[in-house]
């Protein structure tokens, strides 16, 4: 806002003396000019008279000759002053037109609004740094889930692609350079109701900066920071507050992990997903010789990972860095015959992952001729190649936007969440095919919707749950029936149950809940709105124990004991 007043001023400064000069003249002239009164006498109108007609006269409205009748040269400089006035107000409007077009007054203008607009803010949002690709993702799964998001894209187009696509609630946006702390101020980094940052810039030198500024702002704000090499990995370690996610390293511990626990990956990436998609199937990735085509940070992220996985591997890059020394490694170009020296005839699967979607897919084209039976990966750089990709029919893919909205889903829209993952992790049990198991009878073969139900006391809702009949206590099973109809069920599962710094996993539906217990549920949307009126509403625990809605206010309470006492 401080910017706009300062560019209207300073570009109406001019017009505004020239108005005030011409006015001031008028008058001046007016003032002193020889007249004649009502009564016929010699005078002079007075500054008063002279500045009241010069302002009904420049500005076009024309009382006529009041208080009485000018005099010829009265009529005179009234004339010429007419002209003078009309001539400085053309030029003062002509220079608000031209201020109007020009850009950098609209772009401050529309700044100024949509800092008032974030200001005004009463609930929570997420503010995203850059809407490529993966801001795109993120933004969607996070209106689907029901945040609110702030977008900061430095991009012209890409920001007006955020008013054409469809949103349950549109995101406030804003074309600007993140990299600006004034910018990220106004995007509500300081803002009580910013729950985090999650910064997705195109390069990594852009991400460091924003998410520095952002810290340095506000210290105590959650900042998520996709970092694609270990440079800026150890950058931005040293800031507590800033949560890195490379997704290059990502993609490559979730191969990794499918060669030892398939059902956990499938289930961790079935919790995390885009809500109310298909859930992801199990790879199965096999074990054995493969060949990755190109050996740059993602390829030697993957080959970490299979040789932790026990696989072997033969990499060709033509142009790899320069403190690569590997001896597996085939400094040639991805011709058919590099690719049999690499082994192909022999291998298990082909990893495509190199930066164009084109030398990739030309990669697996010849990797299949030779051998059709492939397990084929491949990473695609760009997303208008969609449909080139999809007719390649790769049995896994690689794309960033996929991997940072399943890892900011995991680390923003429940905190429980990490924690049920986790000992999803260390379990050595059947842990995770028993949580398959409630998915599946909660939400069927879709990816479900998270949500914490806090049992607090304090809650209208709640008051009565707890004090309710000791030898029939508040338990898990209650949130899992209809509020308004006892007969039905919430299509929803409770994944972990968290009591003061204890965890129950799975928890059993007899499970009985105290104040100030915490409930990871999973299921469909309507299950977890439908749940919250436990919280609001003292009614839907009686009448789900009862079948009777019981009185409420004070009249049906006294006609209900007397009914009953008769």
């Amino acid at each position: 806002m401080k910017e706009t007043v300062f560019l209207v001023l300073s570009r109406l400064r001019r017009p505004i003396i020239v108005v005030i000069t011409s006015l001031a003249i008028s008058v001046f002239g007016l003032a002193n000019i020889q007249g004649i009164d009502a009564d016929g006498n010699p005078g002079t109108l007075g500054y008063f008279y002279a500045f009241y007609i010069m302002s009904y006269t420049a500005t076009t409205i024309g009382f006529g000759e009041i208080p009485f009748e000018f005099s010829n040269a009265q009529r005179a400089w009234i004339t010429l002053s007419i002209y003078i006035s009309v001539i400085c107000w053309a030029y003062g409007l002509g220079v608000v037109l031209q201020m109007i077009r020009d850009p950098v007054f609209r772009q401050a203008l529309v700044r100024g609004q949509f800092a008032a607009r974030v200001r005004r803010l009463t609930e929570p949002f997420i503010l995203i740094i850059g809407y490529g690709r993966s801001g795109t993702v993120l933004a969607h799964m996070l209106d689907r889930i029901g945040y609110r998001s702030i977008i900061i894209e430095i991009d012209a187009d890409r920001a007006t692609q955020i008013r054409t696509q469809e949103f349950q609630n549109y995101p406030l946006s804003l074309n600007a350079d993140g990299r600006w702390p004034d910018v990220l101020v106004d995007a509500g980094v300081t803002h009580s109701q910013c729950q985090a940052m999650v910064v997705i810039a195109g390069d990594d030198d852009t991400t460091q900066s924003v998410a520095i500024s952002g810290n340095a702002l506000s210290p105590n704000l959650r900042i998520i920071a996709r970092a694609r090499s270990e440079i800026a990995e150890a950058n931005l370690e040293p800031f507590a507050k800033i949560e890195i996610i490379n997704p290059f390293e990502t993609f490559a511990l979730n191969l990794g992990k499918d060669f030892n626990s398939p059902d956990k990956l499938r289930l961790e990436e079935w919790l995390t997903g885009f809500p109310g998609e298909t859930r992801p199937d199990i790879l199965r990735i096999p074990s054995g010789h493969w060949v990755i085509c190109g050996f740059g940070r993602f390829g030697r992220y993957i080959a970490k990972a299979l040789t932790r996985g026990g696989a072997t591997w033969t990499a060709i890059d033509p142009d790899p860095p320069e403190f690569s020394k590997e001896k597996n490694l085939i400094k040639k170009m991805y011709s058919q015959d590099t690719i049999m020296e690499a082994g192909i005839e022999n291998a298990v699967g082909i990893i495509a992952c190199t930066d164009s979607d084109s030398v990739n897919l030309a990669a697996i084209r010849r990797a299949r001729i030779l051998n059709p039976d492939l397990f084929v990966a491949m990473r695609q750089v760009l997303a208008s190649n969609d449909s080139l990709v999809e007719a390649t029919h790769p049995n896994l893919r690689f794309n960033q936007a996929d991997v940072m909205s399943h890892e900011v889903r995991q680390l923003i829209t429940s905190p429980l969440l990490n924690r049920f993952l986790a000992a999803i992790r260390n379990d050595s049990g059947d842990l995770s095919a028993r949580t398959a198991s409630l998915l599946e009878n909660a939400v069927g073969d879709r990816v479900p919707f998270l949500w914490v139900f806090s049992a607090m006391g304090a809650y209208p809702g709640l008051r009565e749950a707890f004090a309710w009949n000791p030898e029939s206590p508040f338990k898990i099973d209650d949130l899992l029936v209809h509020p308004n109809d006892p007969v039905q069920y919430l299509s929803a599962a409770p994944l972990m149950l968290v009591r003061e710094s204890h965890e129950i996993l799975l928890p059993e539906g007899h499970t009985k809940l105290l104040s100030g217990d915490r409930i990871l549920f999973a299921g469909n949307k309507a299950a977890r709105d439908l749940q919250r009126l436990h919280l609001l509403s003292p009614s839907p625990l009686p009448l789900i124990r009862t079948g009777v809605e019981p009185p409420r206010s004070w009249v049906f309470r006294k006609w209900f004991e007397s009914r009953n006492a008769k």
